[in-house]
Parts: structure tokens; sequence; C-alpha cells
């Protein structure tokens, strides 16, 4: 069985916490932490990733532009990213549907939500 790796980037560890918790639960998941976008940047030059979860609102660099970064990166571009935040915004929905990300989902997070849409994309089986 190979091993998952996922990349959390989020800029309260609190929720960071919250998310990597709930990915243990999928077997093999290897979780890197990223607090911001630019943070996350320079932990995708230096591995792949099977899945990407980041939050919209963050300093330095916030989880669209990051998204759109990745969706133009040629070794990356394929990978699931699932969008996260706050905002019950229909905009913030509609800018990250349309940037590529595969998924959304609104805090507060429901975990068993979250691992079976990261199991759907990834094409997990139980």
């Amino acid at each position: 069985m190979s091993d998952y790796n996922f990349l959390i980037v989020e800029d309260s560890p609190t929720m960071r916490q919250l998310i990597s918790f709930s990915l243990r639960r999928i077997q093999n998941a290897r979780i890197v932490e990223a607090s911001d976008g630019v943070d996350a940047l320079k932990k995708l030059s230096e591995g792949k990733y099977h899945l990407i979860i980041a939050d919209i609102n963050m300093p330095l660099m916030d989880g669209l532009k990051l998204l759109s970064i990745i969706r133009n990166d040629p070794s990356h571009h394929k990978v699931p990213v699932i969008i996260v935040t706050t905002e019950g915004a229909e905009s913030d929905r509609d800018q990250g549907m349309k940037l590529g990300a595969n998924a959304y989902i609104t805090k507060p997070i429901q975990t068993n939500e979250l691992v079976n849409t990261v199991r759907d994309l990834i094409k997990i089986q139980d």
C-alpha cells in the first residue's frame, strides 16, 4: 500500500490540527503543514502531493492565488485541491471553482465530509 501525501495550507494552527487529525483516519496518510501560500509553494518545491487542502483567507498569499499558481505549474497542475473557507460567499466559491479547485468546504469543517471528499478525489477505497 502506498503512502498518500497531503499538504494542508492554513494559517490557523487550530484548524491545521483539526484537518491533520481528520486526515489521519486515512490509512498511510503523510501530512505536511504550511502556514500560508508562500510556505506552501516552498513545500511544493520539495515534494509531490496527492492532494492539497488550502484555506482562502491567509496572510502573505491567499488560497485563491496559491490555487492559480498550482494550476499553472506543470509539475503540480493535476493535483486535486480542496478550498476551505469561513466565507459562505458564493463569489469565493465560484472564484475557487473557476480557478480549478476540485472541491469547496466551508468552516466549521465537518470531519466526515472532509475525509469523504478526500477519499473521493484520490479514489481511496476503504
